[in-house]
């Protein structure tokens, strides 16, 4: 049965899906079989792994709406060992569309679970909002890895990500877990990373990775070209700091 983690934070800009498509990536060059889901309706993720956003014939959606079937949805894309559940702006649709759906928390997990056994690990991008999108991730994943980028509010918004999940844990999905917080863009060169490394440490009482993530200018660039960075500067920083976070994840299985 494949480990589902859904990738959140609602607060924007803070290497979400950075770490959505470099994890999965990473994932899928240690030997693991992956499907990275995008749930977000900017479809970042989706051009992040090599996807072409006009090109994309079927999404995410068309399956949440019951127009194509999970398999019928899903993209080999051009990577050894990752698939992928590719999303686009018609996303932003659906909450319209679930209004009169019953159990409209559970559309997704009910698609994925015809497929989860086929793979080791499936990462799901949220949108950068508690919306009916976030919790049907929630309502699918075994647990949330939560990113936090290295600056003065980092902690801010936090609980409210916490209460969440700690609410859909209690009502809708009684085996979710907070996977564990992974900080990101951090810059050796000033205090402030650091102390906010600390505070965190100091302030929350979860699972917190030792791979931190460094404000990296490759990193930066990959998207832009389509490839994640284990392909686009693998003796980068960045692909360093995302294989050791990979092999983190795969020792906590």
């Amino acid at each position: 049965m494949g480990r589902v983690i859904a990738i959140a934070n609602q607060k924007g800009g803070v290497g979400k899906t950075t770490t959505a498509i470099n994890l999965s990536a990473c994932l899928a060059e240690k030997g693991q079989k992956v499907l990275a889901i995008d749930m977000d309706p900017q479809g970042n993720m989706s051009s992040g792994l090599g996807l072409e956003k006009g090109s994309i014939d079927k999404t995410i959606y068309d399956m949440i709406i019951g127009e194509n079937d999970v398999e019928e949805v899903i993209n080999k894309g051009t990577i050894e060992n990752l698939d992928i559940l590719p999303s686009n702006v018609d996303l932003s649709a659906v909450e319209i569309e679930l209004i009169d759906v019953e159990n409209k928390e559970f559309v997704v997990r009910d698609s994925i679970q015809k497929i989860r056994d086929r793979y080791d690990y499936i990462i799901i991008d949220c949108p950068p909002s508690l919306s009916l999108l976030t919790i049907n991730a929630m309502t699918t994943a075994d647990s949330v890895l939560v990113p936090i980028q290295c600056e003065y509010y980092a902690l801010e918004g936090l609980s409210q990500l916490i209460h969440t999940v700690e609410l859909v844990k209690d009502r809708l999905n009684s085996t979710l877990e907070i996977e564990g917080v992974v900080f990101t863009m951090y810059d050796a060169r000033t205090n402030l990373s650091l102390q906010v490394v600390e505070n965190v440490k100091d302030n929350l009482q979860q699972n917190i990775y030792k791979t931190i993530i460094p404000r990296n200018i490759r990193l930066a660039e990959a998207p832009s070209y389509g490839t994640p960075i284990n392909q686009y500067d693998p003796k980068s920083a960045g692909a360093e700091s995302y294989m050791r976070l990979a092999e983190e994840v795969i020792e906590k299985k």
